[in-house]
């Protein structure tokens, strides 16, 4: 039975995805998994992930919207928001964040913030399966 987030759990999930992290991050299309690894970011029982608004994962999202990760010794299950433009001022405070977590690779082209297409993904997680120091913690995010 899974258990509600725990400071030791909150802990180990903030010390492994609070930073620019690698991710799996899956969606349905047709009825089909869909599976791409992007860049992730930890906070709060959240993940956040810059991307495109008319990508595929965000068209796919609208359609089916749950969400799947896996990274670092997790697998996890969440539903996605799409808090819209990057620059808009209620995305200011998370925005300011990621730009600095994902300042290695922000400023290459990836990202054009005059394209009110680039756009902050949130997935809230509800659930999830984290492995630390051989212990399985599963965890209820709700």
């Amino acid at each position: 039975m899974a258990e509600k987030l725990s400071p030791e759990t909150a802990r180990i999930m903030a010390e492994r995805f609070g930073k620019d992290t690698l991710i799996a991050l899956a969606t349905v299309s047709d009825g089909e998994p869909q599976v791409r690894t992007v860049n992730g970011y930890y906070e709060d029982g959240a993940f956040y992930v810059l991307t495109y608004a008319l990508s595929g994962k965000m068209l796919q999202l609208e359609k089916h919207p749950r969400a799947a990760v896996c990274g670092e010794w997790f697998t996890g299950h969440g539903l996605p928001e799409n808090l819209g433009y990057i620059l808009d001022e209620r995305n200011a405070e998370i925005f300011a964040k990621l730009r600095e977590v994902f300042a290695a690779w922000y400023g290459n082209g990836h990202i054009v913030e005059s394209d009110r297409n680039n756009v902050i993904l949130k997935i809230r997680l509800t659930d999830g399966v984290l492995f630390a120091h051989g212990i399985r913690y599963d965890i209820d995010f709700t």
